[in-house]
């Protein structure tokens, strides 16, 4: 599947626009990792757990949004981005989206 944050992709023509997909997966932060983050915010620096967990999750939203592109017949993902939403204390949404096209044949 191509996926490309670009409205074209160069070399290829759209035959036809399938229409919006998406993907999203919400994770929460646990005990464990917030004493770990918490000592790591008094001295500073990067907290790679969380960092390790956000970058599964937008894996898992961008492989979901894969899943319901081929669902609908499409080559491609066109426009494709990420976005972030707080759900609750401690939890967030990932959303992968993007627009489902089919190319034309070469």
């Amino acid at each position: 599947m191509i996926t490309v944050t670009t409205e074209t992709i160069e070399g290829r023509e759209i035959a036809e626009v399938l229409g919006l997909v998406r993907g999203n997966t919400i994770r929460a932060r646990n005990v464990g990792r917030d004493i770990m983050a918490g000592l790591r915010n008094i001295v500073g620096g990067e907290i790679k757990d969380y960092t390790r967990m956000l970058s599964q999750a937008r894996d898992q939203a961008l492989e979901r949004m894969i899943r319901d592109a081929e669902a609908k017949g499409a080559d491609a993902v066109v426009g494709m981005r990420f976005t972030t939403s707080q759900t609750m204390a401690g939890a967030a949404e990932i959303l992968a989206y993007g627009t489902a096209v089919r190319l034309r044949e070469r």
